[in-house]
């Protein structure tokens, strides 16, 4: 049997880095902003809030409210101490749930892309159903901040066979779910998964490729919920895995893109905005750094063959 997916596999294109002068190491901190509609439920990408989930208590919805309320304008002022620009991925019921947090964002100069319509379960979706709500985060995002998202994350980073052909059919430029590299993007292939020979790879996309990593995730190591997420991590650990993980990228990777991915309801806590500012700090203490949106990162890459 024959199952078409998505490839994380070397494309045989190459890419290469064209950012300012004497930047290297690229460094985006990209926040995955699901208030209410996940309501930063416990659990975050075992758990998903589909219409009748019994995850809608006022405790679980009081995580929502907290990261937007509380985590955003913390995250906000330490990134505007730091003259730092993110980029927000955020389900398109968040945004019309909390406009006003979305008018903050936009006004400290960050980006907002595109996470699902209310933190679906893309792979358990139908084709069609998968396209419906894929519409329907565009329209949100267009009510809410205007035009259209350049970017896409799928929720919990997971897809379907579709997904990508939607990406590409509406006009996205990067995606940032998939884990087929650490440190540098790249175009993504059709895979069809053939159990008993060998698997066969499609053309590659033209959507983007930014990586991302569980590793460099606040949500799976720190957020508890019984039951679901054992969380409750030591955060000095947590700084040190993350410290660890930028030291290689940067010394052993030419123009690496280190895509750190954190939740306003979790790093968004007191102890975690002392994690977050020490690893700022020890990331900026190198002058060949540059703190950039995901889409600033697309706009610094081309193929090899659109450069010589």
């Amino acid at each position: 049997m024959a199952d078409t997916r998505r490839s994380d596999r070397r494309e045989s294109t190459q890419l290469c880095a064209h950012r300012p002068p004497f930047h290297t190491p690229a460094i985006t901190a990209s926040l995955r902003r699901d208030c209410s509609t996940r309501l930063f439920m416990p659990g975050g990408e075992h758990r998903h809030l589909d219409p009748g989930s019994q995850l809608t208590s006022p405790s679980y919805l009081s995580r929502g409210e907290f990261g937007a309320e509380v985590g955003v304008p913390r995250l906000l002022d330490l990134f505007s101490r730091y003259d730092i620009k993110t980029t927000f991925c955020t389900p398109g019921h968040s945004m019309v749930t909390f406009p006003r947090q979305i008018e903050q964002i936009m006004a400290a100069g960050h980006e907002i892309a595109s996470h699902g319509c209310y933190h679906e379960r893309i792979p358990d979706l139908e084709p069609e159903r998968e396209r419906e709500l894929m519409i329907k985060q565009i329209e949100q995002y267009n009510a809410v901040v205007g035009g259209r998202p350049r970017g896409y994350r799928s929720p919990a980073w997971d897809y379907s066979s579709v997904t990508t052909q939607l990406l590409e059919e509406f006009g996205y430029e990067w995606d940032s779910s998939l884990m087929g590299r650490d440190f540098e993007p790249y175009r993504p292939r059709t895979v069809t998964l053939n159990w008993e020979t060998a698997n066969t790879f499609g053309t590659e996309s033209s959507v983007l490729e930014l990586p991302v990593s569980w590793y460099l995730d606040d949500w799976p190591p720190m957020e508890f919920a019984p039951g679901i997420s054992a969380g409750l991590g030591d955060h000095d650990l947590l700084y040190r895995r993350w410290k660890d993980i930028f030291d290689c990228a940067r010394q052993h990777y030419e123009a690496a893109v280190y895509v750190l991915t954190i939740h306003p309801q979790c790093s968004g806590r007191a102890h975690m905005i002392g994690v977050l500012d020490r690893l700022i700090q020890h990331m900026g203490s190198h002058p060949d750094v540059w703190f950039a949106s995901l889409s600033e990162v697309f706009d610094c890459w081309r193929d090899d063959s659109d450069t010589f």
